[in-house]
């Protein structure tokens, strides 16, 4: 019988993944953690660049993720939304010699002219997201604009300027390629989440934290098997979802801060 299935009755599930939210939910949990990147800015903007920036790039050790997230913000004079709004051509320069396992110059080089493209009309990331067109969700009722429909959005707004490489595309995942998003839902967290212990930021309100869908990495996964919380063989879209619907059960209106508790289970050795 699975854990979810042998103790959820007794709330025993409940008061792990709440007792570990507490426990990896806090300060403390930053610098060691790619987010730490973000936490470095006040501006939004910076905020927003850097925090994708960091989450597209979160794969492998951390240290080594955290070190070329701090090389990008030495190669933009260490204030990155001034840098792409302003940067000319031989401030590129330098970017030739960047790399992250498979991210190269062609895709940082594209990266920053998106983000020069996309903010000399716009104030916030968020927009490539949701349009600011769309209502501000109300709290008594479960969003009407989904995370799925955001992501989707937001791959066309990405890779829609017409010199997008076609080697950057395996860089911005999208649902409708039924892949979990891992990153993409790691960053949306950051954004949107509203975490009164200041980890996650909470500075888009056009996405509700219960619309949100958990980030499925390596420890997430593993620790959500063990615990019954996620059967789909393939870490795809449709896992993802699976392992939120059952998080939701827990705390509808934020069931991604159980993200804390199941990665920390995860890297932590704990399980």
């Amino acid at each position: 019988m699975a854990l979810f299935e042998k103790f959820h009755s007794a709330d025993w599930l409940y008061d792990l993944l709440e007792s570990k939210v507490q426990q990896y939910n806090q300060p403390s949990f930053i610098p060691n953690d790619p987010i730490s990147i973000p936490h470095q800015f006040s501006q939004q903007q910076d905020i927003e660049i850097m925090g994708f920036w960091a989450a597209v790039l979160a794969w492998g050790q951390r240290k080594t993720i955290i070190n070329k997230c701090n090389e990008l913000i030495r190669l933009m004079d260490g204030a990155p939304y001034d840098f792409v709004r302003n940067h000319q051509p031989l401030d590129l320069k330098p970017f030739l010699h960047f790399k992250h396992r498979t991210f190269n110059a062609t895709d940082t080089l594209y990266f920053l002219h998106f983000f020069q493209q996309f903010y000399a009309e716009h104030s916030s990331l968020e927009e490539a997201f949701v349009p600011a067109s769309v209502a501000l969700p109300q709290p008594e009722r479960h969003p009407a604009f989904p995370a799925e429909q955001a992501l989707v959005r937001f791959h066309e707004v990405f890779l829609g300027l017409e010199d997008a490489p076609a080697r950057t595309r395996k860089h911005v995942a999208t649902p409708a390629r039924k892949s979990s998003c891992k990153r993409l839902n790691m960053f949306l967290r950051w954004m949107v989440r509203k975490d009164t212990h200041g980890v996650d930021f909470g500075i888009w309100n056009r996405l509700s934290p219960a619309a949100l869908v958990c980030p499925c990495d390596v420890h997430v996964e593993r620790v959500a098997r063990k615990l019954g919380l996620l059967q789909r063989p393939n870490t795809d879209w449709q896992a993802a979802l699976e392992l939120t619907d059952h998080l939701r059960r827990f705390d509808p209106s934020d069931p991604v801060k159980y993200d804390f508790a199941l990665f920390g289970l995860g890297v932590e050795g704990e399980m």
